[in-house]
């Protein structure tokens, strides 16, 4: 991975952590957390979804991949903090 490959990953991450908590309605864990969650659920979203086969292209797939994990990983870490 290129060092314009990873910074895209970041940047799609940290807003894919804002598009989460919004949708999470804002129970997140505060931008800066959001973020790094978003980070992380891009990570997780691409792994899962390549698993099963299923690929992203451009921004907007990544982006759409990248919510999805951090919505799930948000939702692992309320179910692991009760």
């Amino acid at each position: 991975m290129n060092l314009q490959n990873f910074v895209l990953f970041l940047l799609i991450g940290a807003l894919a952590g804002w598009l989460a908590g919004v949708i999470t309605k804002g129970s997140g864990f505060g931008p800066l957390g959001n973020v790094v969650v978003g980070i992380v659920g891009a990570f997780l979203g691409g792994l899962c979804f390549g698993l099963l086969g299923i690929v992203a292209y451009g921004f907007v797939g990544r982006l759409v991949f990248a919510v999805l994990g951090a919505i799930f990983f948000i939702w692992l870490l309320k179910f692991v903090r009760k």
